[in-house]
């Protein structure tokens, strides 16, 4: 089987849910975003990226987020209701990434690349990432608007997105074997 860096950290990237409280270096993180701006994109270049690193805002998008799972199924309101629940799990940057919702597949094409290639960059730098729904519950709640305008996300832009990222707790990794399920016509 044919191994490389590349593929290397494609494979060993896992969702980090225990973070050293340190932040990220300027220089990763600039390499990071630079990464998810060479992803490809559906016509154009759709995608903008917030980074939250102030504990305040940090803080003010969890409780948002949780204030709005409360009207959502059970296990989100699960989460809203508990007080000690933290989306980022510790980890002290926030990555909101957002595209113009004039893209013809914003979602799925511009924001869904971009944070692919993202992970993976964050990975092959060492860093933990994971991919969180539950920050996005806040850009739907009353304050979303507001709260898009206080990011500097553009107007006419939506959130699809989110990630955290930071130095890992623990770096060992297990890699369960996984088989591409693929059929051939040749």
């Amino acid at each position: 089987m044919l191994e490389n860096e590349t593929l290397k950290s494609i494979k060993q990237r896992r969702s980090c849910r225990s973070y050293r409280n340190e932040q990220v270096a300027e220089e990763a993180l600039q390499a990071i975003l630079e990464a998810g701006a060479y992803a490809p994109n559906a016509m154009g270049e759709a995608t903008h990226y917030a980074v939250v690193q102030n504990k305040e805002v940090l803080e003010k998008i969890n409780r948002l987020a949780k204030e709005a799972a409360m009207h959502m199924d059970v296990q989100l309101r699960e989460l809203g209701a508990n007080e000690a629940f933290n989306c980022y799990y510790g980890a002290p940057t926030l990555v909101i990434v957002s595209a113009d919702t004039k893209s013809p597949m914003p979602m799925d094409a511009d924001c869904s690349a971009a944070i692919e290639n993202m992970l993976v960059a964050a990975e092959s730098l060492g860093l933990g990432t994971c991919w969180i729904f539950f920050a996005t519950l806040a850009f739907g709640s009353p304050e979303g608007e507001a709260l898009k305008k206080e990011l500097g996300i553009p107007e006419g832009y939506r959130v699809y997105h989110t990630f955290v990222l930071g130095r890992k707790k623990d770096n060992s990794v297990y890699i369960p074997f996984r088989k591409a399920n693929v059929s051939y016509v040749r």
